[in-house]
């Protein structure tokens, strides 16, 4: 998981040091898939407009020149149970299909570093985002992809901290409260504004 803005330098390098690095892990481990995820140095997270360019021209050099398998791991800053959560994980789901990634893998909100902190929901966005995004063409998939990353690019130093998982689900029955239910829906509807079609 090459750093942007880390000892790669910016976007270009750090997608040199994203394709030679998923190369390298198939020659040195003989892996069957590499799990991938550039992350800016910054905000520590996957979802910003240059670590998923990095992502999305990395992932498309590997499927045009090789045979090789990609997985993308999935850092939003924001926690669940937020708009904010949800569009980060639209926007790499949108650009990881469009690229050709084989695996989405994924979704670990609040950066992945806070315990409790990740739910169902996530991962149903970055699905049924995988989905609405299948067969679109590269001018679409972009403005889509600019669309949504102007929506919460902002808030970075700010991410809503979301809830807990025992918080926005109910334990027992491991389904999201009405509240969650909610929030997701707001998210899609506003995904369908920015030009996704589920």
């Amino acid at each position: 998981m090459p750093i942007f803005g880390g000892y790669a330098g910016g976007i270009e390098e750090t997608t040199i040091v994203d394709v030679a690095s998923s190369i390298n892990s198939m020659v040195m481990s003989s892996a069957s898939w590499h799990l991938d995820g550039p992350v800016h140095i910054r905000w520590g997270s996957t979802n910003t407009r240059e670590t998923l360019q990095i992502a999305g021209w990395a992932c498309a050099t590997i499927s045009e020149f090789t045979d090789l398998m990609t997985g993308n791991q999935y850092y939003p800053c924001a926690g669940p149970c937020t708009e904010m959560c949800l569009l980060e994980a639209a926007a790499q789901s949108v650009t990881d299909t469009a690229s050709g990634r084989e695996i989405l893998s994924g979704v670990a909100a609040a950066k992945g570093v806070i315990t409790d902190k990740t739910t169902g929901m996530e991962a149903r966005m970055m699905g049924e985002v995988a989905r609405a995004t299948a067969g679109m063409d590269i001018d679409s998939v972009n403005a889509v992809i600019n669309n949504i990353v102007s929506s919460y690019e902002g808030n970075y130093a700010n991410a809503p901290e979301g809830k807990r998982f025992q918080d926005c689900y109910d334990v027992a029955t491991v389904t999201p409260t009405d509240e969650y239910v909610k929030v997701y829906e707001g998210a899609r509807r506003k995904l369908e504004d920015f030009g996704l079609t589920f």
